[in-house]
């Protein structure tokens, strides 16, 4: 389904205890609202606003690796949709890199705009974002080091 001029994408970010664990979705739609490509990722302990910014981003990337030229991009948070409307300042500098990042990708449409909508119309995306924030990666732990005599391969400790 690649050179879809035209896409919707719905993003959210969601932080459990905000910061805390954190969760991030996007949905991508043609204009007739068939599905192109949904995705949800948990990344960590980080606020919610830093959550809300990934899931753009992210989203924008998928929208562009599907071809897409015009991109409307809705989203529950207020804060986010009008920064990236000029109406609010953005005055943290963490988010600051994140806005720089979204203005930086839309020079590869040729158009976009940024629409808030309630939540109550963004339950996927928002059930995908908290149902990613959740999952935690799990790291395994093993007796297994690195072997001094032979870098890089592992060996058992005994």
């Amino acid at each position: 389904m690649k050179n879809i001029s035209r896409v919707i994408l719905y993003t959210d970010g969601a932080s459990l205890g905000n910061p805390g664990k954190a969760g991030i979705a996007f949905i991508l739609y043609t204009p007739e609202h068939r599905l192109i490509r949904e995705g949800s990722w948990f990344i960590g302990s980080t606020t919610n606003n830093v959550a809300e910014y990934l899931a753009l981003i992210y989203g924008m990337q998928e929208a562009l690796d599907v071809g897409a030229r015009k991109l409307i991009c809705y989203s529950d948070s207020q804060l986010l949709v009008r920064q990236l409307q000029g109406k609010y300042r953005v005055r943290n500098e963490n988010l600051l890199l994140f806005y720089r990042q979204i203005k930086y990708l839309e020079k590869f449409f040729e158009g976009v705009e940024y629409r808030h909508i309630p939540r109550e119309r963004n339950m996927k995306a928002d059930k995908l974002a908290k149902e990613a924030a959740e999952r935690m990666r799990e790291w395994v732990t093993t007796e297994k080091e690195f072997s001094e005599e032979s870098p890089g391969t592992l060996s058992d400790t005994g």
